[in-house]
């Protein structure tokens, strides 16, 4: 019996330390696998993080590697003398073998474009998107790849740059636009080669001749003047919605001889449509933006092409009308061929687009800086002051515009610093080398124009409003509010003469003062006080 006590016992201990070691092996088990899980995903979630952060960089690096291999090959392989591939190449070298510009193309997707958000209107300091780029890489040849609003994108930022994509030939470059509906399939903004020269021709013959100039600045007067009368009877304005306005006005008197009625309402509210659809995703889709775009686009030509066919049934309509819409109509080429009706409603509807939103910007943004710069008001109310009394009151005429020597430099700095548009867009339409960098074909190609303007290499303290510097013509190649080579914006002299005559009037008999002096400014997609710059308004 004791013995049989004695064996269960020993069995009963046995298996109590049997299950024991069982359950030390097992929590050993249970810490080994949770330190190798441990350890996988503190591996491998920092191996995903810079996976998804260098994603479009391996994704186009790859890509251009494997062209630049395929070319390579076709050219060692091919019967042409080694010209095979070749209707890729660049005339500005051997296109295909040039690295990538430095830069980081962001996240899939979205690429870098939340980090220009962030820059522009969040922390409200645009110019460190592209200096942060300087500082981490260098100036270098002055282009960045990026990835922006879902394209590929080479950003050139220098004069020597920006003058490369600018004056390079059609064969090289492009303009970018969502679609060729939107933009017209005849507007100046769209065409290439020949008919571009030809069509560019047409449109400044109309927009920029002197005798075009002289009738715009008598038409455009009556308007400014009760526009800004009708600010000091309000007392308070808000200068973005108000320039604006008054510009529209001038717009339709400019251009189509309209004086305000119910459809210069619905041009107003179609051009507001239209114009967003270039800053919105092409899906034409019921709904989308780009879809209500398009459906204004096609009002806006409904409209005009009403217009021409009035004046084309008026026996002497089109001589008797004084508009840039009969400029268009009237003008011929060295051959006596005129403009079609397709082309006078493209460009028509081209020239108001432009004029509209740039025009009130600039003319809000001189508001702004000469409410912060009283001896700059000063100086321009004394140069508009004396021509007034020579004028005995009259209206200006355009000779009279060539005299205002200093508001023509109050002019110039409001455009330089007003930056008005942020860059150009063009893609690249072959393989392109530049400086040993390689520009794909295909890739968006952004001429960044606001970093030559606040640039101190090319301005002296360039975030100031200082008139003065124009005492000097600016560095070659550093102010390009127009844009630049053979695109340069057809109307730059009417916007100038819009900004001068406006600026007269306000000079010789208004005062103004900000509300919110120090307002954060929204710099994206045009930059503007984000209170629209309300300001008080009153007569001298």
């Amino acid at each position: 019996m004791c013995v049989c006590v004695c064996v269960c016992l020993s069995l009963s201990l046995s298996l109590s330390h049997t299950h024991t070691h069982i359950k030390i092996a097992s929590s050993q088990m249970e810490a080994s696998a949770l330190t190798w899980w441990c350890a996988l995903l503190l591996g491998a979630v920092p191996f995903l993080v810079q996976v998804i952060w260098y994603w479009n960089d391996l994704r186009y690096f790859t890509s251009a590697k494997i062209k630049s291999m395929k070319k390579n090959n076709n050219s060692s392989g091919g019967n042409d003398g080694g010209r095979g591939g070749d209707d890729n190449s660049s005339s500005k070298g051997v296109a295909g073998r040039g690295k990538l510009p430095p830069g980081h193309m962001g996240l899939p997707v979205i690429g870098e474009t939340l980090s220009l958000l962030w820059y522009f209107n969040f922390v409200h300091r645009p110019d460190d998107f592209i200096n942060s780029k300087k500082q981490r890489y260098g100036e270098g040849a002055g282009m960045y790849r990026t990835h922006l609003c879902g394209k590929p994108t080479i950003v050139a930022c220098t004069p020597a740059a920006n003058k490369f994509v600018l004056q390079s030939g059609g064969e090289d470059f492009r303009s970018m636009w969502p679609s060729v509906e939107l933009v017209g399939p005849s507007s100046v903004s769209n065409v290439e080669g020949r008919q571009h020269v030809r069509i560019r021709a047409f449109v400044l013959a109309a927009a920029n001749h002197p005798k075009s100039l002289s009738k715009i600045a008598r038409a455009i007067q009556p308007s400014i003047v009760a526009a800004l009368r009708s600010w000091a009877v309000a007392g308070t304005i808000n200068a973005s919605v108000e320039t604006k306005n008054v510009i529209f006005k001038n717009i339709c008197k400019m251009f189509v001889s309209m004086d305000p009625s119910p459809v210069t309402e619905e041009i107003d509210r179609c051009f507001e449509g239209f114009a967003a659809g270039f800053r919105s995703v092409p899906i034409n889709f019921p709904g989308t933006t780009f879809h209500h775009a398009l459906q204004c686009r096609r009002k806006l030509s409904a409209i005009f092409r009403e217009e021409l066919a009035k004046r084309k049934e008026k026996k002497h309509g089109v001589e008797e009308a004084g508009d840039l819409m009969n400029g268009l109509m009237q003008v011929e080429d060295d051959e006596g061929k005129q403009m079609s009706d397709d082309e006078v409603i493209d460009n028509t509807i081209t020239l108001v687009l432009a004029g509209y939103k740039s025009t009130s910007l600039a003319i809000m943004w001189a508001l702004y800086h000469l409410s912060k710069t009283p001896d700059v008001l000063h100086k321009l109310r004394e140069e508009n002051i004396l021509l007034r009394k020579e004028k005995k009151g009259e209206f200006l005429t355009l000779d009279d515009t060539y005299q205002l020597k200093y508001t023509s430099k109050v002019v110039e700095e409001t455009l330089r610093l007003g930056n008005i548009t942020m860059s150009v867009p063009r893609v690249a339409n072959r393989d392109i080398e530049y400086q040993g960098y390689r520009i794909p074909k295909g890739w968006q190609v952004l001429v960044w124009i606001r970093s030559l303007h606040t640039d101190a290499k090319n301005f002296d303290d360039p975030l100031s409003f200082n008139p003065d510097r124009w005492d000097k013509p600016a560095k070659p190649g550093t102010f390009q509010a127009f844009g630049g080579g053979r695109r340069i914006c057809a109307g730059n002299m009417l916007a100038r003469l819009n900004l001068t005559i406006i600026l007269h009037h306000l000079s010789v008999g208004y005062k103004w003062e900000l509300l919110n002096p120090n307002a954060k400014i929204s710099h994206f997609p045009h930059p503007r006080p984000v209170d629209g710059a309300a300001m008080k308004f009153s007569t001298l």
